[in-house]
């Protein structure tokens, strides 16, 4: 990262922030956007940026956070707000329409404070490569959906994240982190791991067998799904249609 942009990540639960310092300009935007991208891909509940120790020399560069927002509210459907932009900054972000996506507060508290109210119902679970680790994924799903009162997503999504769980067991093998998130209209799951092969079609297992049907039954059920480096791993996450 260049040494004229300085990102510190600290996890300041139920919020991740993330203090700038530095000069952003169209030269240290990318750098922003790298770490912004990382912290989105963990799922955190909700994002806080804090402006304050920055000097935005180009107001264009300040189109990264607006960037980062709409890709956050479509997945992994994590709130982000702005925190103690300088003055002068401040009033760009106002005249921006780029960045009129994006709240803005005059600091930390009010920042993190709506990040928190924003943030979406989500339920998280470890889930060991073993065998059962698809059945625990189902009864994560039945859960999760009776807790939010949308039972009838719960066989399609229950399907979906066999599927990503039983990849993980057959060819990852690694321990998973397992998120379930409601933000209407999507149901998103997301299976973390820490292999960085990409995920891979089942196509030699028989398709009547648990997990063995691969992703194309995951590509039949949702909206969109990928897959996203994270760290040494990667998460592969799915959307489902929540009306």
């Amino acid at each position: 990262m260049t040494t004229r942009i300085r990102c510190e990540v600290r996890d300041e639960s139920p919020v991740t922030v993330v203090r700038l310092g530095g000069t952003l300009d169209l030269g240290t935007m990318r750098a922003v956007h790298e770490v912004l991208d990382r912290c989105l891909s963990t799922q955190p509940d909700a994002l806080v940026v804090d402006l304050e120790k920055i000097d935005v020399t180009e107001p264009l560069a300040l189109s990264v956070f607006a960037a980062a927002a709409r890709r956050a509210a479509d997945w992994p459907a994590v709130p982000m707000v702005l925190s103690a932009p300088p003055a002068e900054t401040a009033v760009w972000l106002s005249e921006t329409t780029a960045c009129r996506v994006v709240p803005v507060r005059g600091d930390y508290a009010q920042a993190a404070a709506l990040a928190d109210a924003s943030a979406s119902p989500r339920l998280r679970a470890r889930l060991e490569p073993v065998t059962g680790a698809c059945r625990r994924a189902r009864e994560l799903v039945t859960e999760a959906c009776g807790r939010w009162n949308v039972p009838e997503l719960a066989g399609p999504a229950s399907l979906v994240l066999s599927e990503l769980v039983g990849n993980v067991v057959r060819h990852a093998g690694t321990p998973m982190h397992v998120t379930l998130t409601l933000r209407r209209p999507y149901l998103r799951v997301a299976v973390m791991d820490g292999s960085p092969a990409q995920a891979c079609a089942a196509n030699d297992r028989d398709p009547r067998a648990e997990g063995g049907r691969g992703l194309m039954l995951v590509r039949e059920l949702t909206q969109r799904w990928g897959s996203t480096p994270v760290g040494t791993g990667k998460v592969v996450w799915a959307m489902l249609p929540a009306n």
